[in-house]
C-alpha cells in the first residue's frame, strides 16, 4: 500500500526521482513554477507554451492542464511565484520609508525587466480568458493589495496616519498610478514618478 507522500505524487516522464519515477506533487509543482518565471523574466510571454514548459520541467502536459486551466493561468502563477520576493513589502516602521522601497522595487521590475510587459499582457489576456482573470485576483491583485493594506493600517495603529484615512483608497492612489503609466504610457515609469507619488499623498497639495 503506498504511502501518503506516494499518493499525493504525480508521475514525471524521464525525470530522475525517488519511488520508481515519483516525486510529491509540491515539488513537482515548484519545478514547473520556477521553469515558467524563468522563462518570462528571460524572454517574455510570446513563446510561452504548455509544449514548452512540459519539456524543460519534465512534467506531463495533462498533469500541468489538470493545474493549470490556461496558458495565462499558468503564466501568471510562474509570474507570481518569480517576482514574490521581490515584492514583499517592508516593515521598519517608517511608512513613507516603506512605501518608498516597495515602490522602488516595483518600478525596477516593471522597467528593467521583461516584469512589466509581462503583466501588461497578462492584463490584456484577462480581458477575454475568464480562467485568467479568476487568477489574476485571487492569485496576484488581491493578494498584492492585501499586503500593502495592512502595511498601511498598522501605520495608522502607530499613529503616522490619520484613522479615518481609507488604506484601500491610498493602494489605489499609489499602485494605481503606477499601472495606469504601465497600460497607458503616455508617461514614463521613473523613480522620480515615485517619488512624487508618496510625497503628494503623504505630504499633502493643497496650500495651507
Amino acid at each position: 500500500m503506498e504511502n501518503e507522500a506516494t499518493a499525493s505524487a504525480v508521475e514525471v516522464p524521464g525525470a530522475r526521482s525517488r519511488r520508481r519515477g515519483r516525486r510529491p506533487a509540491d515539488e513537482v509543482r515548484g519545478d514547473v513554477l520556477r521553469t515558467v518565471g524563468e522563462l518570462l523574466l528571460g524572454e517574455g510571454i510570446a513563446d510561452l507554451t504548455f509544449e514548452r514548459v512540459a519539456r524543460l520541467s519534465g512534467v506531463s502536459k495533462t498533469t500541468l492542464y489538470k493545474w493549470w486551466p490556461s496558458r495565462g493561468a499558468l503564466a501568471l502563477d510562474g509570474y507570481f511565484h518569480a517576482v514574490q520576493e521581490t515584492l514583499a513589502f517592508p516593515d521598519t516602521g517608517d511608512i513613507r520609508a516603506d512605501l518608498l522601497d516597495q515602490l522602488h522595487a516595483f518600478v525596477r521590475l516593471m522597467t528593467t525587466t521583461p516584469g512589466g510587459r509581462i503583466l501588461a499582457e497578462l492584463i490584456g489576456e484577462s480581458q477575454t480568458d475568464k480562467d485568467l482573470a479568476v487568477a489574476y485576483r485571487t492569485l496576484y491583485s488581491s493578494g498584492r493589495r492585501a499586503l500593502a493594506g495592512e502595511r498601511l493600517a498598522r501605520a495608522q495603529e502607530q499613529g503616522q496616519l490619520r484613522d479615518d484615512v481609507d488604506v484601500q483608497v491610498v493602494v489605489d492612489q499609489l499602485w494605481g498610478a503606477v499601472y495606469h503609466r504601465l497600460l497607458i504610457p503616455d508617461e514614463p515609469i521613473t523613480d522620480g514618478f515615485v517619488e512624487a507619488l508618496v510625497g503628494n499623498l503623504l505630504d499633502g497639495i493643497a496650500t495651507r
